[in-house]
């Protein structure tokens, strides 16, 4: 197996899969590449869960809903099966994002634990990790192109699953990007998939289905979503020019916050309480530095993305359990990403990175 960017040997071994085809075919690939790389297996749910859930795809995603029935193929099962293909796709409480819109580039650092999901819910549950011999939850990430027959043609980046992205562009110049959007009071959950979208589901199904921020705002206002995990909230931006971040408030209220000016920045609380740069809490403990992230973030926007995320990424800490493992830069009008990996850290207190790798969306 080769690697995009790093190795076994270091923190993020970045796999590259490039797919083309029909949707089946292409999530039959994907579902190959799953069955071959772990011994993971497709969860039973309940069976009216799976059911509803199949036929909101095909009535809201069709895309998805063919690549799941040539994902359950590679799997020896029909497409109908009660079960679910969505991995583990829960975000715990406690990762740290930053984003910013420029007009022309969507810059974004992912923050996250560098744990694995057993050491993960010791520290979730208050008690001391122990190392279980298994790679961190996030140390095995997925650049994924996807190049359908019939249907848009898109590159993002996989935390962990084969089904959905945490950001990414497609071949019209949409770019999407996924951050939590209350560190504060985020708590992780537990329960089973439902019908319509997990959080890591949403920028997939954007990618998929959507050429312009308008046709991203209404397919997010038509989408049944759910919280799988911490809540998020996206930022979406097209080759126009125009971006907005979406959010969920009080009661499942929606909010697009849009600035007339300057950059749109987004940090991990929500903007539309938060509307006034100067009237900013402070931060504690359990902020995450979001309110100082995206004071800095804001300021430093002149200089660029990468300069202005770098402003703003998590040093290297002894003892500290998470790290800023990517910076992504998506240029609309050029269809790319540009994203630069964490390997770990150096002898001298700082973090080893690979080059910056650029990744097209190209036929």
């Amino acid at each position: 197996m080769t690697y995009s960017a790093g190795s076994p040997e270091d923190f993020l071994a970045v796999r590259q899969l490039t797919s083309r085809g029909t949707q089946a075919e292409i999530g039959h690939a994907l579902g190959a590449e799953a069955k071959a790389r772990s011994d993971w297996s497709p969860p039973p749910i309940d069976p009216i869960v799976a059911k509803a859930r199949y036929t909101w795809f095909a009535r809201n995603w069709p895309q998805y809903a063919e690549r799941t029935a040539g994902f359950a193929e590679a799997y020896g099962l029909p497409a109908d099966a009660a079960v679910s293909f969505d991995n583990a796709s829960a975000l715990p409480a406690g990762s740290g994002c930053s984003a910013l819109w420029t007009g022309s580039t969507l810059g974004r650092n992912y923050d996250f634990f560098t744990l694995s999901w057993t050491q993960l819910g010791a520290v979730l549950a208050g008690e001391e990790p122990v190392d279980d011999g298994t790679v961190p939850v996030a140390s095995r990430p997925y650049v994924l192109t996807t190049i359908p027959d019939d249907g848009i043609a898109s590159t993002s980046l996989s935390m962990s699953t084969l089904d959905g992205a945490t950001e990414g562009v497609n071949e019209a110049g949409l770019v999407v990007a996924l951050l939590m959007a209350d560190v504060e009071t985020a708590t992780p959950l537990e329960h089973d998939p439902q019908a319509g979208l997990s959080v890591l589901q949403v920028c997939r199904y954007l990618l998929d289905t959507c050429e312009t921020v308008d046709e991203a705002k209404e397919a997010l206002m038509l989408a049944k979503q759910y919280t799988h995990g911490a809540p998020c909230h996206y930022i979406v931006a097209d080759a126009s020019g125009r971006g907005f971040v979406h959010e969920r408030g009080e009661h499942d209220v929606e909010y697009f916050v849009e600035v007339a000016e300057g950059p749109l920045c987004v940090t991990n609380h929500l903007l539309h309480r938060h509307p006034d740069l100067d009237a900013l809490p402070e931060d504690n403990p359990e902020t995450m530095r979001t309110y100082e992230r995206l004071r800095t973030l804001t300021k430093e926007a002149g200089a660029g993305p990468r300069d202005a995320l770098d402003a703003v990424s998590f040093a290297v800490e002894p003892g500290a359990p998470w790290r800023t493992l990517w910076r992504s830069v998506l240029d609309p009008a050029a269809r790319t990403m540009s994203t630069r990996f964490y390997l770990g850290d150096g002898d001298n207190g700082t973090a080893r990175h690979s080059p910056e790798l650029t990744f097209g969306v190209s036929r």
